[in-house]
């Protein structure tokens, strides 16, 4: 798999406190801690990703 290219969230404030995102994969988005980019990262589906955006911002 080729490396995730994380971009910050564009609803990030600015204080550290964010998360990064990838899209550069076909077939999967993942998301990890802006403070933590070594840690762990959550893969997900694009459907599911785009679910997500869209219940998050009712």
């Amino acid at each position: 798999m080729p490396p995730f290219e994380f971009v910050r969230s564009s609803r990030s404030s600015g204080n550290g406190e964010c998360v990064e995102v990838a899209r550069n994969v076909p077939g999967v988005v993942a998301v990890r801690d802006s403070k933590v980019v070594e840690g762990p990262v959550v893969r997900v589906a694009p459907g599911v990703w785009a679910r997500f955006v869209e219940c998050a911002g009712r």
